[in-house]
């Protein structure tokens, strides 16, 4: 069984459909890339899989979404643990304006899933997860603002890892870092792929060839096609995807 099965999903803002009956299968311990231009449906498709769009006004969607087989878009569903379980990395690091220790005890600590002297442990080892723990280790009282870009994208992993996901997605995460940066952040999602389900959306189609397992072709809101990563970019099945991977659309 699939981590997460998509079926027929269809999502809207207001009259605009903006996903149009989207099926998809993600694996568990893989890494799946979700490549298209801007404005075809990327971002709105991974905010669906821990239902961020709940709070944009006049979203609707209709399908299903199932995590180990439950639906998520239940409307009994508790959202709040949703999220827990499906963590979520933004374009841009947005730590806290708050310690780099707080920072990664805030989901615990307001999900209540720890005692307050168990926290150090899991604080170091969510830090130690993403290979920070050695550069912050002196610094745990510090402001997380103060950090690298590099280094606040690699706590903001840590802050979804400390309430210990089964999924993780990520939402362009090195747009804004440097090339070194961006190596440390691949390098990671690799590691953290032994363990987790993750979903990537990038531009980048070099880093969808580098790190990821699967690869699903985004257009006008609907998936063209997905496949393995290594037979997409180098046999695809539809001439829209060879024409959007050779650069000759989008």
């Amino acid at each position: 069984m699939a981590k997460i099965s998509v079926q027929q999903l269809n999502f809207f803002y207001g009259s605009k459909q903006v996903l149009a009956d989207i099926s998809l299968e993600i694996e568990d311990r893989k890494i799946m890339a979700l490549i298209g231009p801007s404005g075809c449906g990327k971002s709105t498709f991974l905010r669906c899989l821990n239902r961020m769009n709940d709070t944009i006004a006049g979203a609707r969607v209709e399908g299903k979404i199932l995590l180990d087989g439950e639906n998520i878009l239940a409307p009994t569903l508790d959202v709040t643990r949703l999220r827990a379980r499906v963590g979520m990395v933004f374009q841009r690091p947005n730590p806290f304006p708050q310690s780099v220790f707080d920072n990664v005890a805030f989901g615990p600590r307001i999900l209540n899933t720890h005692k307050p002297k168990e926290l150090p442990a899991l604080v170091e080892a969510s830090l130690r997860q993403v290979g920070l723990w050695n550069e912050v280790r002196d610094q745990l009282k510090q402001d997380a603002l103060h950090l690298s870009l590099g280094q606040q994208q690699r706590l903001c992993i840590a802050r979804a890892l400390a309430v210990q996901p089964e999924a993780l997605l990520m939402d362009e995460p090195c747009s804004a870092l440097d090339p070194q940066a961006t190596l440390e952040i691949e390098e990671l999602m690799r590691t953290l792929r032994e363990k987790y389900c993750i979903v990537i959306v990038t531009h980048n189609m070099q880093q969808a060839a580098r790190v990821s397992d699967r690869t699903g072709f985004f257009w006008l809101g609907k998936m063209v096609e997905e496949d393995a990563t290594a037979a997409l970019f180098t046999r695809p099945r539809h001439t829209l995807t060879e024409n959007y991977i050779t650069g000759r659309a989008g």
